[in-house]
């Protein structure tokens, strides 16, 4: 018998479970040998983001390269397409945390995200550098982590947010500043 405190549950659980989806990006691959990500074609709506962030980027201070705010926003934008594959992603982001806690996929929660795109962005750089940026610390439910690049010599607050966990490996940035779901500060230990 279901009794009326085991709807909501069942409710919420057929609905994430109805919602549910693989995330595959067929045409995103990893070239060891160039160190960066290697796509067919680049669609119109992933070159407007590369080139709207990276105008972002260079807006950071006066002093930006340009060649390293271009690598960063083309990464930034097409790497995580390489890593979902990696991840076997699901839609939507918190039923895949459930598959990776319960080991059914090797990883993508948001701190692995952070992690994996730190490698692959932080090269050595004259003018930008990253930070692990946490929201809501410690508290299991709602923690969150990213990247944030800034211009060197800046802190989380004055850079802007690269998150691809959010959108399933389609990467949400903005400035820090005018990111109002989440209140981040730089990750310590």
């Amino acid at each position: 018998m279901i009794t009326y405190l085991r709807l909501p549950f069942l409710a919420v659980a057929f609905l994430l479970l109805s919602a549910c989806g693989s995330v595959q990006f067929k045409d995103a691959h990893y070239d060891k040998r160039s160190s960066s990500t290697v796509v067919s074609a680049i669609n119109p709506a992933d070159q407007k983001k590369i080139n709207d962030l990276y105008n972002a980027i260079m807006s950071l201070g006066p002093n930006i390269v340009p060649s390293e705010a271009r690598f960063v926003a083309r990464e930034a934008v097409l790497y995580p397409k390489v890593l979902a594959n990696r991840y076997g992603l699901t839609y939507p982001p918190l039923y895949h945390n459930v598959l990776v806690n319960y080991g059914k996929r090797p990883r993508g929660l948001c701190y692995q995200w952070t992690r994996d795109m730190g490698l692959q962005l932080n090269r050595p750089m004259k003018s930008l550098h990253f930070l692990h940026a946490v929201a809501f610390r410690h508290n299991y439910w709602r923690e969150h982590n990213t990247l944030v690049v800034a211009a060197r010599g800046k802190g989380v607050e004055d850079g802007i947010v690269l998150d691809p966990w959010r959108h399933s490996g389609n990467l949400f940035w903005s400035r820090v500043k005018d990111d109002k779901k989440y209140p981040w500060v730089e990750f310590t230990h």
